[in-house]
């Protein structure tokens, strides 16, 4: 194999690589989508057994959902989900599409602890504070992690 040949598949074989690496990291960011969207049902089960008196309207029924889902808002990202798209309408999705892979995570945590939270009855304001405090403690955690730096 001369000279260039073995440029050429020098150069394949560097496309190869960050070709799978790039695969690797849609599958990981898949994964903590997924991991949000069953802490999501875990959620919103807990929301229907506990916060959704009977014989209400669906209408008022998806007001309580996404009260609960800004509450998780603004305990992660600090804004509700209509104030981000207000500030940001060029983007497309919503606030948590646009989220980074340690936010992903944290808001998946949230969405677990929410709901042991609403089990054991505490109030909106009361879970927002200790929603908010876990949250900036995990962040910080997830944000100096090594392991996490590995997958961006």
């Amino acid at each position: 194999m001369g000279y260039l040949g073995f440029k050429l598949y020098l150069i394949k074989e560097f496309q190869r690589l960050k070709e799978d690496e790039n695969n690797r990291l849609k599958l990981e960011w898949n994964l903590q989508r997924t991991l949000a969207k069953v802490n999501y049902h875990i959620h919103t089960d807990a929301i229907k057994e506990k916060l959704i008196p009977d014989a209400i309207t669906s209408k008022q029924a998806s007001l309580t959902y996404a009260t609960e889902a800004d509450l998780l808002n603004m305990a992660l990202f600090g804004i509700t989900a209509a104030a981000w798209r207000d500030a940001n309408p060029t983007l497309e999705g919503n606030i948590r599409d646009h989220a980074t892979i340690e936010q992903l995570v944290v808001l998946s945590n949230l969405e677990s602890i929410n709901a042991v939270l609403i089990h054991q009855g505490l109030m909106q304001k009361e879970r927002l504070l200790q929603l908010n405090q876990i949250a900036i403690t995990q962040m910080k955690s997830l944000v100096n992690a090594k392991g996490v730096k590995k997958l961006k």
